[in-house]
């Protein structure tokens, strides 16, 4: 029974992923007036689940980092009860998250989760140098790298005349297969992060696992992505179409490089950093509501340490 409780949590977990996060990909479609919502999203979510399917062949590293091992005891990576307050205390977040209309990072709150779990348990036995080393070095740096490659790929784009102000034939299809790289990306780099999860049971675990993510987060992106969908659309930053194909282009870039190498990046702060940086190139970014999308992320680590921890305690005494 808590084996399917477990499987079941980890696809409430892509679920509220594939709400708050499908249409990071493809913002810049919608904010640039390029296309509707409908096709926006229908195209992101698409490409995310290419993107799932192609981690179960090519992606592997991750799903080693976000067991928990090296983090916590190797005893508690094995006991399902860990794993499905982890779970729980993630898929929370990451859901509150979504009604409110912020875009966090699902990276975070399953890194928050684990540590919050971790420190129920027993405080004494979390390796914080693993912490930093693989979860939050890598996230901090991100969006860092990210606004400045927006900036990059905007500068560069322009000099060669391939990120015009006005819409073309040419550079919307460039604009859409952009687009779907980022997507296809954050497939490629989400997945294996929830898969993990899966990894102490025989329910749904390797590829099977990740196949059922992918096609869960599909239907989260499609059915409630609106609401996050109008702050990245909208509240970042105005964008033309070729500011909106640089934005992607660099997101696309950073998220697949980090995937090959097993960076657990956040591909929420790679996506609205580029969208950030093409802001700060054109002068035209929305600090007001920039800085509580910015704050959120501030929040989403303790947030899901707090509610895994509460998962972990309370499931403790019903079992």
């Amino acid at each position: 029974m808590l084996l399917i409780l477990l499987a079941l949590a980890t696809l409430f977990v892509a679920y509220a992923t594939g709400a708050n996060a499908n249409f990071k990909g493809v913002a810049s479609l919608l904010g640039s007036g390029t296309t509707s919502y409908r096709t926006a999203i229908n195209w992101g979510s698409a490409t995310t689940l290419a993107g799932s399917v192609a981690a179960m062949f090519l992606v592997n590293g991750m799903i080693q980092n976000f067991s928990g091992k090296g983090l916590v005891p190797d005893a508690l990576t094995a006991n399902p009860l860990f794993l499905l307050a982890v779970a729980l205390g993630a898929g929370l977040t990451v859901t509150l998250a979504v009604l409110l209309g912020f875009p966090v990072s699902t990276t975070h709150g399953l890194a928050g989760a684990l540590v919050g779990v971790g420190l129920a348990n027993d405080p004494h036995t979390v390796n914080f140098a693993k912490l930093w080393e693989a979860f939050l070095r890598p996230l901090l740096l991100s969006p860092l790298l990210a606004i400045l490659a927006g900036i990059v790929c905007y500068f560069i784009l322009r000099c060669l005349r391939l990120a015009p102000d006005h819409r073309t034939k040419t550079l919307d299809a460039l604009h859409f297969l952009s687009a779907g790289a980022a997507s296809f990306a954050r497939g490629l780099n989400d997945t294996p992060k929830m898969a993990a999860l899966l990894a102490a049971t025989s329910l749904l675990n390797g590829r099977p696992g990740m196949l059922a993510i992918g096609v869960v987060m599909f239907f989260g992106g499609v059915l409630s992505a609106r609401k996050v969908a109008h702050t990245l659309a909208h509240k970042v930053t105005d964008m033309n179409p070729g500011q909106g194909f640089s934005a992607n282009l660099a997101t696309a870039l950073l998220v697949t490089t980090a995937s090959f190498n097993a960076l657990p990046v956040s591909t929420t702060h790679v996506a609205v950093g580029s969208l950030l940086g093409i802001g700060v190139a054109t002068r035209q970014a929305k600090w007001r509501t920039v800085i509580p999308i910015l704050l959120s992320w501030v929040i989403t680590l303790p947030c899901a340490a707090l509610l895994g921890a509460l998962v972990f305690k309370l499931s403790q005494l019903i079992a």
